[in-house]
C-alpha cells in the first residue's frame, strides 16, 4: 500500500470512475498551430496520462471569437478542431485518464491584438489584461455567448472528451456577471443573485440538455480574498451552492488569484503552498452533490495527501508538479516519492514563456513541450555503452551526466568544488528559494542511483582530460563575474571608474559569504532577475541597508514574465530597500556610488560601504580553448557556452546527454 493512501482512493465522477484523486488541471500550453492541436500538444498531454493522472483538463477552448486570448488558442466556433482533438483524447484514454476540456470567455479582459475583436462584458468595464475597454453586452450577445458555450461542449463530446469544465473563475465573463463590481445591469441579467447567476446557470443547464446524462460538467471558481471588489469567499460559496442545489455541475475546481491579482493565479515560491484549499474547504461545507477540487500551489503528493486526508477536498489538481515530473503520480503510487523531480515554483518556463506568448516548457524538465521530439520524459538505451566525462557539476553538467547515465553510458562527473550545483546552489541560498537546494539533492540521489562516478575537488586541465581517455567529453565549466563593472547602459566605459578602490564585490561573492560588505550596500542590478534582486533580499534580511540601482524602469523587470516581480518588490520594500531606477553607476568612490540618471543625466551620491555587481557574467572558456588546442573533441554546454539562465543550461544538458 502506498504511503499516500488518500491520493490513491478511486472516486466516482458521474459516469466515470477516477483511478486516483489527482487531476492535471487546465493551463494554457500555447502549443496550437493555426488554432489546432498537433503532435506537440498530443505528446505533452499523453505523457501526463502515461504518468498516472486520473483526470486531465485540457487547456481552455475560447467559446467565441471575442474570447481569443493567446497566439496558441484554439479556433473557436468551428468543427475543424474535432478530428485533431480526437487524436488527443484517444492517446490519453489509452492510459486510463478521464478527459475534460475547459471552456472559457474572458469578457472584458481580452486581447485585441490576438482576437481582432471588441471586448464584451456585462457592463462595459475595462480590461485588466491589455487596458482596453469593452462594451455592455446586448441580450442578443449574451444569448450568442451562451450558445457558444453549448456548441463548444458539443464539439468536445464529438472529439471524445468525457466532459467540459466551464470557466467561471478569475473574473472571467461568467464571474463578471456574478460580481456586483462588474455587473451593474438592471435587466434580468443583473441585480439579484438569481439574475447575476442566470448566465452561468443557463450555460450549464443547456450543456446538459445538449450532451446528455453521460457527460461530466465541471465549474471553475477562484478565491481572491485580498481584493475588495472581488467576490468574498462566502459570496462564492453562496453562488456555488445555488448551482449545486440545481445539480448543474458534477465538480467544482477552486483556484486562487484573478485578473485583479494575477500573481496568485500561478503562485510562485513567494507564496505559501496549498493556496486553493481554504476555498475548497469552504465549498465542501455547502455542496451536497458535486465533488470539490482543490487547486493552486499543491506541488507534491504529500500536499495532496494532507488535503484529501483532512477532508478539505475530494480531488487535487497538481499542474506545475506534473509539468516538472509527468510521472509524479506513478512514482508516488510505487512509493518512489524521493525520485520525483519536484517543481521549484519559479514560473520561469511555464508562465514565463506563456506570458511572452510562446509555448510553455519547464526550467527543471526541458522535456516539457518537447515530448514529441525527445520521446517524452523517458530514455532509450544507447546501442553501446561509452565512457563519458562531464567536467563541471552545475545544472548543465548534472543534467548531461544524468541523461547519459540513463541511456546506459559509463559516466564520470568531475567537479572542481566540494559539492554539486555550481552557481545554481547559490540561487538556492536566496530567501524562500530552498526548493532549488531540494532539486540539487534530487540530482545527487539520481546520480548515485545511476552509478555515476562523482569526483569532488577535481580540477581538470587538457592534460587530465587527455589522460582520462573518455569516448565523449562534455564541458560544463560555467561562467564567471566579469569583475570590470562594465554596464550596458554606459558602453563607452570599458570598466567602472574607481573599482580598484576596493569593497566592490560580485553577487556570487555575497552569496558565498566571501564578501564583507559593511552596513550600507549598493547593489547594481543590470539583469533585472533573481541574481541581483535575490542577493539584495538576502543582504536586507541580514540587516544591511540596501539600495538597488537598475537601468530598468522598475526593479525586477525580467521577473515580470514569471509573475514574481511585484511580490518581490513588496518584500524588499518591507525590508526598507531603496529603489533607484533608470540609472547607472558612473563611479565608485571612497564615499560610495555615484548614480547617474539615464533620464536627466544628473548624478546623485549614494553613501555606501560596499558595491555589489550583478552584471552580465562571462563564459569560462579557458578549458574549452585548452582542449581544442590539444585536439580533443568536446561539447561545451550551459554558461560555458554562453551565460544565460538555468533553464537553458539544463536544456543544453539534456540535449547533450541524449546526443551521446
Amino acid at each position: 500500500m502506498t504511503a499516500f493512501s488518500h491520493v490513491f482512493q478511486p472516486v466516482r465522477l458521474r459516469h466515470k470512475t477516477l483511478k486516483n484523486r489527482v487531476v492535471f488541471g487546465a493551463h494554457t500550453t500555447n502549443m496550437a498551430v493555426d488554432g489546432l492541436p498537433g503532435d506537440q500538444h498530443v505528446a505533452y498531454y499523453a505523457e501526463r496520462a502515461m504518468g498516472g493522472a486520473a483526470m486531465i483538463v485540457v487547456e481552455p477552448m475560447p467559446v467565441h471569437p471575442a474570447a481569443v486570448l493567446t497566439r496558441g488558442n484554439f479556433r473557436p466556433a468551428t468543427d475543424a478542431v474535432i478530428p485533431h482533438f480526437r487524436r488527443l483524447t484517444e492517446a490519453c484514454h489509452a492510459h486510463g485518464s478521464v478527459m475534460i476540456q475547459q471552456l472559457y470567455h474572458i469578457g472584458a479582459h481580452g486581447d485585441g491584438d490576438n482576437s481582432w475583436h471588441a471586448h464584451w462584458s456585462p457592463s462595459g468595464g475595462p480590461s485588466y489584461h491589455d487596458s482596453d475597454g469593452s462594451h455592455e453586452m446586448s441580450e442578443a450577445e449574451i444569448e450568442e455567448t451562451i450558445d457558444g458555450f453549448v456548441q463548444a461542449a458539443i464539439r468536445c463530446q464529438k472529439a471524445g472528451f468525457d466532459g467540459v469544465e466551464v470557466w467561471g473563475a478569475y473574473h472571467g465573463l461568467l464571474d463578471q456577471f456574478w460580481t456586483p463590481f462588474s455587473n451593474q445591469r438592471t435587466d434580468r441579467w443583473g441585480g439579484s443573485l438569481e439574475n447575476r447567476t442566470r448566465a452561468s446557470r443557463e450555460v450549464l443547464r443547456r450543456i446538459r440538455a445538449a450532451c446528455g446524462e453521460e457527460f461530466i460538467i465541471g465549474l471553475a471558481v477562484n478565491d481572491e480574498p485580498d481584493v475588495r471588489v472581488a467576490l468574498g469567499r462566502e459570496e462564492t460559496a453562496e453562488i456555488v451552492a445555488l448551482h449545486d442545489a440545481e445539480r448543474l455541475m458534477d465538480y467544482v475546481t477552486c483556484g486562487t488569484g484573478g485578473y485583479f491579482d494575477f500573481y496568485k493565479i500561478i503562485p510562485s515560491f513567494l507564496y505559501a503552498e496549498k493556496l486553493g484549499v481554504d476555498l475548497a474547504a469552504t465549498l465542501k461545507g455547502v455542496v451536497k452533490h458535486a465533488l470539490v477540487t482543490a487547486e493552486s500551489h499543491i506541488r507534491t503528493p504529500e500536499n495532496a495527501n494532507t488535503v484529501l486526508g483532512a477532508g478539505e477536498a475530494d480531488l487535487v489538481s497538481i499542474v506545475r508538479g506534473q509539468i516538472a515530473d509527468p510521472h509524479l503520480v506513478s512514482k508516488a503510487a510505487a512509493d518512489r516519492a524521493d525520485s520525483i523531480r519536484g517543481c521549484i515554483s519559479c514560473n520561469q518556463q511555464c508562465w514565463g514563456r506563456r506570458s511572452r506568448d510562446y509555448y510553455i516548457s519547464c526550467l527543471i524538465n526541458p522535456s516539457a513541450g518537447h515530448e514529441y521530439l525527445w520521446g517524452g520524459d523517458r530514455f532509450t538505451r544507447a546501442d553501446s555503452a561509452r565512457a563519458v566525462l562531464v567536467v563541471g557539476g552545475g545544472p548543465a553538467g548534472l543534467e548531461a551526466a544524468r541523461v547519459a547515465a540513463e541511456r546506459g553510458h559509463k559516466v564520470t562527473l568531475a567537479e572542481a568544488g566540494p559539492q554539486i550545483g555550481g552557481q545554481f546552489r547559490l540561487a538556492g541560498l536566496q530567501p524562500r528559494r530552498g526548493q532549488i537546494t531540494d532539486l540539487i539533492g534530487w540530482y545527487g540521489r539520481e546520480l548515485a542511483r545511476l552509478g555515476v562516478d562523482l569526483r569532488f575537488n577535481t580540477h581538470m586541465d587538457a592534460g587530465d582530460i587527455a589522460a582520462f581517455g573518455a569516448d565523449q567529453v562534455i564541458l560544463a565549466t560555467g561562467s564567471l563575474p566579469a569583475g570590470t563593472g562594465f554596464q550596458r547602459a554606459l558602453p563607452q566605459l570599458p570598466a567602472l571608474p574607481g573599482r580598484d578602490l576596493g569593497n566592490v564585490w560580485s553577487a556570487e561573492d555575497v552569496m558565498m559569504r566571501v564578501a564583507r560588505p559593511g552596513k550600507r550596500v549598493v547593489v547594481l542590478d543590470e539583469g533585472g532577475g533573481w541574481r541581483g534582486c535575490g542577493t539584495a533580499w538576502r543582504l536586507a534580511e541580514d540587516g544591511h541597508a540596501v539600495t538597488i540601482v537598475t537601468p530598468d524602469p522598475l526593479v525586477g523587470k525580467e521577473l515580470q514574465r514569471s509573475a514574481t516581480d511585484l511580490p518581490l518588490r513588496r518584500a524588499l520594500a518591507r525590508l526598507g530597500v531603496r529603489f533607484v531606477t533608470d540609472a547607472a553607476i558612473s563611479e565608485w568612490t571612497a564615499q560610495g556610488a555615484v548614480a547617474l540618471s539615464l533620464l536627466t543625466g544628473q548624478t546623485e551620491q549614494l553613501a555606501a560601504d560596499a558595491l555589489v555587481l550583478a552584471t552580465t557574467n562571462i563564459a569560462d572558456t579557458a578549458l574549452r580553448h585548452q582542449v581544442a588546442a590539444s585536439g580533443i573533441t568536446a561539447r561545451t554546454i550551459g554558461d560555458a557556452n554562453a551565460p544565460r539562465n538555468a533553464a537553458l543550461a539544463i536544456f543544453e544538458g539534456r540535449r547533450a546527454g541524449l546526443a551521446v
